[in-house]
């Protein structure tokens, strides 16, 4: 998350920036990746939005997100609209067009493709 907060300290009184919690891509009780682990990122699937709202907390808390957070509702259709498990990376120009859309992540989390399709909006503005 390094990178991201980085672009986030760049770019955020040009463009808005939202992480958008959605369905626990790596639950305890479903499939527990080693990474979470280290990063006592460790919670099983919310059953409510009661639930996912402290496991988004946690996780923005733990990870060190320093961009602003929001939930997906219960229903996941924010997921679902944009195929967004287990995360990826969007940037929305100002028509509201997709500008950007990582491979998921995090292996396919390419920052520097993220700022070069940031610099184009900006500049573009």
């Amino acid at each position: 998350m390094p990178a991201l907060n980085k672009l986030y300290e760049q770019y955020r009184n040009q463009v808005e920036f939202l992480v958008v919690y959605i369905t626990e891509a790596h639950p305890s009780d479903v499939w527990q990746m080693q990474s979470n682990l280290k990063d006592k990122v460790v919670f099983a699937s919310p059953r409510n939005e009661e639930e996912r709202a402290f496991v988004a907390g946690s996780c923005v808390r733990k990870l060190g997100i320093e961009i602003p957070a929001v939930l997906d509702e219960f229903g996941n259709s924010t997921e679902s609209a944009y195929t967004a498990w287990p995360d990826r990376l969007y940037l929305i120009d100002s028509q509201g067009r997709v500008a950007y859309k990582s491979k998921p992540g995090p292996f396919g989390f390419h920052p520097d493709d993220l700022q070069a399709a940031l610099h184009k909006i900006v500049k573009a503005q």
